[in-house]
């Protein structure tokens, strides 16, 4: 079942952590699915001047996570196991990650997503495993 407010809540969470601060990252969370988006930055380049692969990997484990986390609704989630299949450079633009839950278990969760350019061209896409973690979802972690 939807629950808006559990959804505002991880995306201020998210949106409070400094290293989202620090790169620009955005997210906008709701039932199984997640969206973020990340603007692209030289200072974020490997030497042969494209966007790095961490940050493919941040985006795209975003995604699948808070796809999963929208599921939670009383603890962190925890990325257990995740690939990348790095597809094609970015040099420009704004990146967009789409995740979304496609199975779950009792004690895992799967999910996918796929990163896209400013084309709308897919540029890399991720899976992952995640568990239920131990950490509370509180107003000191964010989560308000």
């Amino acid at each position: 079942m939807p629950n808006d407010a559990h959804y505002r809540k991880l995306e201020n969470m998210m949106h409070s952590a400094p290293i989202v601060k620090m790169l620009g990252v955005r997210v906008e969370i709701s039932h199984g699915q997640a969206d973020i988006t990340l603007p692209v930055n030289q200072n974020l380049f490997h030497a042969a001047g494209a966007l790095h692969g961490a940050m493919y990997f941040l985006a795209l484990d975003n995604a699948a996570f808070f796809a999963v986390n929208s599921l939670v609704e009383d603890v962190f989630v925890l990325t257990v196991s995740f690939n990348i299949y790095l597809i094609r450079p970015i040099a420009k633009g704004i990146i967009k990650a789409s995740g979304k839950v496609v199975n779950s278990t009792r004690t895992q969760y799967f999910a996918e997503s796929i990163l896209y350019d400013a084309e709308n061209r897919e540029i890399a896409r991720g899976s992952g495993v995640f568990v239920k973690g131990k950490v509370k979802l509180t107003p000191e972690i964010g989560y308000k």
